[in-house]
Order: structure tokens, then sequence, then C-alpha cells
């Protein structure tokens, strides 16, 4: 009977929703090692792609032109994730008199519209397992 138990037991756990999914993210086009790189993790389009609000963020020194930024132990979902090259350590994105950025951005799908910030919609993916993502910065 208490194997019986231990077995159904075992059988409910298989059932449940894992949470091993990943997203790793290659930051491309860094241009200095100076500041940090701030990778944000969107599961909805609230405030997105402001850096400092995501679901999930991390915050990384540069050593180089590239760095890779990783999200682990995630639900499979629709996500976005914007990349701000914060120079200043303000972790916040800096812009001019018109709201451009001063400072390096980019986000998932390199969206890049003209005289606007992308949209969680134009930037989200659907995430199943583990996905590499290439992100190329800019202002």
């Amino acid at each position: 009977m208490r194997t019986l138990s231990i077995l159904s037991s075992l059988l409910m756990l298989g059932s449940l929703p894992a949470m091993a999914d990943e997203i790793q993210v290659q930051v491309k086009n860094i241009k200095s090692t100076e500041g940090e790189i701030g990778c944000a993790l969107f599961s909805k389009d609230a405030n997105f792609p402001d850096s400092a609000s995501g679901d999930k963020v991390l915050w990384l020194k540069p050593q180089g032109d590239t760095l890779e930024c990783r999200f682990s132990d995630l639900a499979p979902g629709t996500y976005a994730v914007s990349v701000l090259h914060d120079l200043n350590g303000n972790k916040e994105m800096d812009s001019n008199f018109i709201g451009a950025p001063t400072e390096d951005v980019g986000v998932s799908n390199n969206v890049r519209p003209s005289f606007r910030a992308p949209t969680f919609d134009e930037a989200n993916f659907e995430l199943a397992g583990t996905k590499a993502l290439s992100v190329e910065i800019d202002h």
C-alpha cells in the first residue's frame, strides 16, 4: 500500500508544469566597458521597454563588445527583452529633449521603429524550452 502511495505522489509531481525554461540573450555592439548593461525580461506589456521595471532584471559589467544575460527557471509563455547600456549608473535610459535615447538600447527581435519606442507586441516571442536571442544595442 505504501508503494502505491509513493508511486501516486511521483505521478502527480510529473504532471506539474516544469519551470526549467531559459532565455539566453547575446547582447552585441557594446561600444564601451564603462557602466553596466541592464537586461530586463517582461511577461506583459506594462512598462515595456523600461529596463528597470521588468519582471526580472540583470545588471552586468561589460568586458568587451558582447555579453550574455541568462534568465532561467521560467515558465513557458510569451516574453520580451529590453537591454540598456547604462553609462552613468542611474539605471535609467537617458534621453534628449525630444525623448530619443542618449544611451545604447535594444529589444528582442531587434525592433527599431522610427520616432517611438518599440512595443511589447513587436518585441515578444514564445518560450518553450531554451531560447537563444541576439540583441544589438545602439541609440
